[in-house]
């Protein structure tokens, strides 16, 4: 992948499209908290298209302004339907800039037992052929690892 100057900032050129999500059962809040690491290139390259405009996430960019296309975009590339068929809601928390990578945090209410479902993750694969998205899912002392790729942006996670 060839990068591009922008600003002062040099880019880090990486060969490989991947994001990582965590989705951690916290049982006292009842609650799923889910960070999803993104790189920030990829990223700004995902949000200027989705808002035709040049987005650049480090720098002194204003929360207010960007945390709205962040949402946005999140809430159209990641969503989870329980085993009954219910979409279930989250919460976009916000976002940190980490070294190279974006990190955004997400909370989804969950009062019933976790039995599995639909999920969908597919940030970034309107961008790229060979974007992987890992996502580790915990609840209760058991830990799985579902891989979403082009083909398969929506997957069955069961316990």
């Amino acid at each position: 992948m060839a990068g591009c100057l922008s600003g002062s900032r040099p880019l880090t050129l990486h060969d490989f499209h991947a994001s990582v999500t965590q989705m951690q059962y916290n049982p006292k809040e009842r609650t799923f908290e889910i960070s999803i690491r993104i790189f920030t290139d990829d990223f700004e390259k995902a949000l200027s298209q989705d808002s035709n405009t040049k987005i650049q996430l480090s720098g002194n960019v204003a929360a207010d302004k960007i945390d709205p296309l962040i949402e946005k975009y999140i809430r159209s590339h990641f969503a989870y339907v329980n085993s009954q068929k219910q979409p279930k809601a989250f919460s976009y928390v916000g976002h940190e800039i980490e070294a190279d990578a974006n990190w955004l945090y997400l909370e989804m209410p969950y009062t019933e037992p976790f039995k599995g479902g639909l999920l969908k993750q597919n940030v970034l694969m309107e961008l790229f052929e060979d974007q992987v998205n890992m996502v580790n899912i915990q609840y209760q002392g058991q830990k799985k690892t579902f891989v979403f790729r082009k083909n398969q942006p929506v997957q069955d996670v069961t316990f």
